[in-house]
C-alpha cells in the first residue's frame, strides 16, 4: 500500500528495500520522516508457540522447558525468546530462542536455540591446568608425571649446577658434636634403607621407568652413603625428603615423561639491523686467466658488488 505524501502534486516515492508495513509508527507518516520502533518486532515476539516448540524439540523432553521469561530484541526483526529450563541438571539456565523473519514476510522462523546460565546457574569452575592441580601424594604406584623441557627444577648443563662434592676424599670430622655415625652404624642404615620402601624392592620402585640414579630430582648424599643412596627433591614424589637408593624409582622420574614447555615465552624478533657491523661484500669467481669475471648484472649494486650498511 502507498501511503500519502505531504505534497499530493509530489511523484510516488517506491518503497526501499527492508522497509515492511509492519515497522511503520504511524501509516499516515511520510516515509522520509518515519523512524522505526526501537522495541522488539511485533509478529516475531508474539511468536511464543514457535519458540516453544523449538526449545522443546532441542531438550528432547516437554518437562524441561518452563515458562516464558520474555522477550529482547536483539536486532531489525531479530527477537530472543527466554525460556526457564526444568533440566534437574540445568537449573537456573534458559533456554533462547532466536526468531526471525524476512521483510514483508508475516511468517516466523527460528534461527537457533541455546542453553545459556542464568544468574542463579550452576557453572563449572574456572580450568587449572593438571601442572597446577598436583599435590604431593598424587602420584601413586604406576603413574607417570610428566616433567617440563624448561621446569626450572632442573638444570639442562653440568655447568649450571654446583660443583660435585668429591665423596672419595669426604672426611666427617664430627666439628661441634661428641660422636659420630661409625662404620657399623653406617652399615646398619644401609641395610635397613636398602631393604625397606627406599630400596630397589618396594612396590612403586619395581613398575617405575627409571631409577633414581638417572632423575634430576635425585640429590646424592655426601661421604660413603652418597655412593648407594640420595635424598628425592620432588614435592610431588611419593618419596620426596626421603632418602632412596640409586637403584630406587617412582613414575615421577625427571625424564619418564617430558612435557612441553609448562610456561611458553614469545621469542622476541628485532628488526632493526643498526646494531650491525657494517662490512664490504664483494663476489669474486675464479677463472683460468686468474681474472675476475664481470658479474651477471654488473650493473645492479646488489648483485655485483653489495653496498654496506649506511651506503646508498
Amino acid at each position: 500500500m502507498i501511503e500519502p505524501l505531504a505534497d499530493p502534486t509530489a511523484e510516488v516515492a517506491p518503497p526501499a528495500d527492508g522497509d515492511d508495513e509492519d515497522d511503520q509508527e504511524d501509516p499516515a507518516t511520510p516515509r522520509g520522516t518515519r523512524s522505526r520502533a526501537t522495541g522488539p518486532d511485533p509478529v516475531c515476539a508474539a511468536a511464543v508457540d514457535v519458540a516453544r516448540a523449538a526449545a522443546v524439540e532441542e531438550a528432547g523432553d516437554e518437562g524441561a522447558v518452563g515458562e516464558h521469561l520474555g522477550v529482547e530484541a536483539e536486532g531489525d526483526r531479530l527477537v530472543l525468546h527466554r525460556f526457564a529450563s526444568l533440566a534437574r541438571a540445568y537449573r537456573g539456565w534458559v533456554w533462547t530462542v532466536v526468531t526471525t523473519r524476512a521483510p514483508r514476510v508475516r511468517k516466523v522462523t527460528v534461527d537457533d536455540v541455546v542453553l545459556t546460565p542464568g544468574d542463579d546457574a550452576l557453572l563449572a569452575p574456572a580450568w587449572v591446568p593438571w601442572s597446577q592441580r598436583l599435590r604431593p601424594g598424587d602420584v601413586g604406584v604406576g603413574d607417570l608425571l610428566p616433567t617440563a623441557v624448561d621446569d626450572p627444577r632442573l638444570a639442562l648443563r653440568q655447568a649450571d649446577v654446583e660443583e660435585f662434592v668429591d665423596t672419595d676424599a669426604f672426611l666427617e670430622l664430627g666439628l661441634g658434636r661428641p660422636r659420630v655415625l661409625s662404620a657399623v652404624g653406617r652399615e646398619e642404615a644401609s641395610a635397613r634403607w636398602y631393604a625397606g620402601e627406599s630400596g630397589p624392592d618396594a612396590h612403586v620402585a619395581k613398575v617405575a621407568p627409571a631409577t633414581c640414579l638417572t632423575c634430576g630430582f635425585h640429590v646424592r648424599l655426601a661421604g660413603a652413603l652418597g655412593r648407594l643412596f640420595g635424598v628425592c627433591a620432588n614435592e610431588l614424589a611419593p618419596d620426596d625428603a626421603r632418602v632412596t637408593s640409586i637403584d630406587h624409582g617412582c613414575g615421577a622420574h625427571s625424564e619418564a615423561l617430558v612435557a612441553p614447555s609448562a610456561h611458553p615465552e614469545s621469542v622476541p624478533f628485532d628488526e632493526d639491523p643498526s646494531d650491525l657491523t657494517p662490512t664490504d661484500v664483494e663476489l669474486v669467481g675464479a677463472t683460468a686467466g686468474g681474472t675476475a669475471p664481470e658479474p651477471a648484472h654488473a650493473g645492479h649494486p646488489a648483485v655485483g658488488r653489495p653496498e654496506p650498511y649506511g651506503h646508498a
